[in-house]
């Protein structure tokens, strides 16, 4: 399976902030609709980076209490690792654990199409092991 098809029953929004948003207004949507990180826009350019919980807690030890008034550019992990929509589930899998990041951007010919967490990817793999398990267990209990 593709990640266009994985993200194909999703809606078209992915929750976002801009490069020149400060920490605190992103925190506020991260806290809000309860996410773990959104894709940053700058000037054009769809995924600039991506602010996650880690850059906040980053953010917090090293600047303290001054940190939310920081311009999320300063603090975003940049730049992104996007993936395009017709790659492999398995294969962006592969590739967030080898890289150690949770959250890829869907782009393609300039414009984000989506937005998967390793736990979008997780949940597919495990349905499809208890598809497997499940014909396994009617195939045996039909012999």
């Amino acid at each position: 399976m593709t990640i266009s098809r994985l993200i194909a029953g999703r809606g078209s929004d992915v929750w976002k902030c801009h490069a020149d948003d400060t920490v605190a207004e992103a925190v506020a949507v991260l806290a809000t609709k309860r996410i773990g990180a959104l894709p940053v826009e700058d000037h054009g350019e769809p995924v600039a980076g991506i602010f996650s919980e880690r850059d906040v807690l980053y953010c917090l030890k090293a600047h303290g209490a001054a940190a939310l008034a920081m311009k999320v550019r300063d603090v975003m992990t940049a730049p992104a690792i996007s993936i395009e929509p017709d790659m492999p589930v398995l294969h962006a899998l592969s590739l967030m654990t080898r890289r150690r990041i949770r959250h890829l951007p869907v782009v393609a010919d300039g414009k984000m199409l989506g937005f998967v967490s390793i736990g979008d990817l997780v949940k597919y793999r495990i349905d499809g092991i208890e598809a497997e398990a499940e014909a396994m267990r009617e195939y045996i209990q039909s012999a």
